[in-house]
């Protein structure tokens, strides 16, 4: 293996004359275009954990008492989903994204893919980095994961973010007979794609399907910036879908969360395709003093579809 990764390692191409990449159907705003300004080669680098390198964004300011926030990605994803949110915090934090083993540039793991096995890797992340605790921030089954640590190593976690939080309704998913068609058909369908684009690169390749998967996860694909699209297509495609998925299903959690003693924000867009927006509901219930923003008109990726809002949000609830 190369001592760097094969694509995250450099920074995003830039934007043609026109503000766009070749390719992208519309000019997006300047605004969310500023990621692309970024020198992300100079915060990547590989971290080796049990044996086996894990590809590592850490925004690394010199100030060690900067509070640090953790992104961590969902299924299929890559330390890419968080392009729009990591640059509000790295002038006053220290931000840490990373490719979860089996998704993105980093490998598979050495032992089998669990959501206890992630988070103790993310604890040992931070061992390795010198951060004592942090801002989790998890989508899907990022946000599975962060739950997973704030129940188990509950003073590494000061505050829990919760994006369309996998872990409550997903083990369920695939066999529930009281959905209704519609919802199983787009499940079935979203995990269909996911495992294709595990075995081959045609759902890359092909612009119907990647918009069919688009549209399963965001509520309005037309609306994000080509560019912004381009550098998701970094988790499709990898290895660790279908242990991933199986971990997840057949890890209980629901009767745990009341154990999760830090502040909690959970975080949801009420078109969520995914996971059902009730979970938004049982989640904050579940964890003692949570709170709840429902996003209207937004899917399952609302760090992607509503960054500006999700940033205040984020910011105002570390902040506090």
């Amino acid at each position: 293996m190369s001592s760097s990764p094969r694509r995250s390692r450099r920074a995003p191409s830039p934007p043609d004359a026109t503000g766009s990449r070749a390719g992208a159907v519309a000019q997006p705003p300047a605004a969310r275009l500023g990621w692309m300004d970024v020198d992300w080669r100079s915060h990547l680098r590989w971290v080796t954990l049990h044996g086996r390198p894990v590809n590592v964004l850490d925004s690394g300011p010199d100030d060690p008492a900067l509070p640090a926030v953790v992104f961590l990605h969902g299924l299929s994803g890559c330390w890419q989903n968080w392009l729009e949110s990591i640059p509000p915090l790295m002038a006053d934090h220290r931000v840490i994204a990373l490719d979860l083993p089996g998704f993105g540039e980093s490998p598979m793991p050495a032992d089998p893919i669990s959501v206890s096995a992630y988070a103790r890797l993310v604890v040992e992340l931070l061992d390795e980095l010198g951060v004592a605790d942090a801002t989790i921030v998890g989508n899907s089954m990022g946000g599975f994961i962060a739950c997973e640590m704030a129940i188990r190593f509950p003073a590494r976690v000061n505050r829990l973010v919760l994006v369309a939080a996998a872990g409550l309704s997903l083990r369920h998913m695939r066999h529930e007979r009281r959905r209704g068609l519609r919802a199983r058909a787009e499940n079935l369908l979203f995990f269909g794609l996911g495992r294709l684009a595990g075995r081959t690169d045609l759902v890359v390749r092909s612009r119907r399907l990647r918009r069919s998967l688009l549209l399963l996860v965001v509520a309005h694909p037309e609306r994000l910036p080509g560019p912004l699209i381009l550098e998701q297509a970094h988790g499709a495609g990898k290895p660790g879908f279908d242990d991933a998925l199986e971990a997840m299903t057949a890890y209980p959690i629901r009767d745990r969360l009341g154990e999760i003693g830090c502040p909690a924000l959970v975080v949801w867009g009420e078109q969520d395709r995914l996971v059902p927006v009730r979970d938004a509901s049982e989640f904050a219930w579940l964890i003692p003093g949570a709170r709840k923003i429902l996003y209207p008109d937004t899917g399952h990726m609302v760090m992607l579809e509503r960054p500006g809002r999700f940033n205040a949000d984020v910011r105002a609830f570390i902040e506090e």
